[in-house]
């Protein structure tokens, strides 16, 4: 992996990018931040916080998740094997 994916994907871009998939996720499903409140247990203003900054709590965050239908993707995150060489990939290494 090269120096400029790092430069580009740092932790404050992909929790934005995240914030505004569950914005649009929100909006899909015609929900405004006080409806996603009230139906996830979060707070009205940790939800604006979020779609703002990108900063929530990983509890919230899957609480939100469920509300939309989300929370497979959850269950996803990190469970692709990485490879270093050809040879890792031969004899089933990670």
């Amino acid at each position: 992996m090269n120096i400029s994916f790092f430069q580009h994907h740092t932790p404050p871009k992909i929790a934005l990018a995240l914030a505004a998939n569950v914005r649009a996720r929100r909006k899909e499903r015609k929900l405004t931040q006080n409806g996603l409140a009230k139906l996830s247990g979060v707070s009205l203003g940790s939800i604006k916080r979020f779609e703002s900054s990108g900063e929530i709590s990983l509890k919230s965050l899957l609480n939100i998740a469920v509300v939309l239908g989300c929370e497979e993707d959850f269950l996803s995150l990190f469970t692709k094997k990485h490879y270093a060489s050809i040879e890792d990939v031969i004899n089933g290494k990670s």
